[in-house]
């Protein structure tokens, strides 16, 4: 099975900060950034939106374009991350979770916000789906004579879980946090995403990235055999 990457909306003058979580057969998260082109802009074409114009559309009322210029009209450019979200909560009728996304991709599309980066430090989401049910899955997290069979560095500190749903843990560096979240595709088929976020840097977003891939891969050929 294919991992996929993750990462993070708005109306009328501010930004947006996002992740952006897309859910399909194969992968849950896909990382995004999204892309608005204007002369003033040197945007590189590695930025432009992974969401198309219609979704943001169908849930906002405008698309891309339309949001980054009210966004520079509203001197976007200089504002903080909570008050471009504070100008879109105030003034466009948009639900929390779209002016972070808003505000994200503004702040990506602009050069304000890194790839991966968010106001409380860089994060780095990865998927699998692997072909057994729910409750082992879940298992091979939760219980660490098993979790140590796939994952080199087990000994986490699990602060909170809900049965076959999610799983928040406190990392072995006692600074980062990781979510992982379970999504059931059949009886004997779970889609199982981890979400690494507080992290300090763009390189040791990657470095996570690179980790979590391998680790999810290990996991997969340790519980499917």
């Amino acid at each position: 099975m294919r991992s996929s990457d993750s990462l993070c909306p708005i109306n009328g003058g501010c930004i947006p900060h996002f992740r952006e979580r897309a859910e399909g057969k194969e992968n849950h998260s896909i990382t995004l950034t999204l892309f608005y082109l204007r002369k003033e802009f040197d945007v590189s074409e590695k930025n432009s939106p992974k969401m198309s114009d219609e979704a943001v559309k169908a849930k906002t009322g405008k698309i891309w374009s339309e949001w980054f210029k009210i966004l520079d009209d509203a001197g976007g450019i200089k504002m903080t991350h909570k008050e471009i979200v504070a100008c879109l909560s105030e003034n466009y009728g948009i639900g929390s979770w779209w002016q972070q996304m808003i505000t994200v991709t503004y702040e990506q599309t602009r050069g304000i916000r890194k790839l991966h980066e968010k106001p409380e430090g860089f994060q780095i989401s990865k998927s699998r789906t692997i072909s057994v049910p729910v409750s082992i899955l879940f298992k091979a997290w939760t219980n660490k004579n098993t979790r140590k069979q796939w994952l080199k560095d087990a000994s986490f500190t699990i602060r909170k879980k809900t049965i076959d749903k999610n799983i928040r843990i406190t990392w072995i560096d006692n600074t980062t946090s990781v979510e992982v979240m379970f999504y059931p595709k059949s009886d004997v088929k779970t889609q199982v995403v981890v979400q690494h976020s507080k992290l300090p840097s763009a390189k040791e977003a990657e470095q996570m990235k690179a980790y979590w891939t391998e680790s999810l891969g290990k996991l997969q050929e340790f519980i499917e055999k």
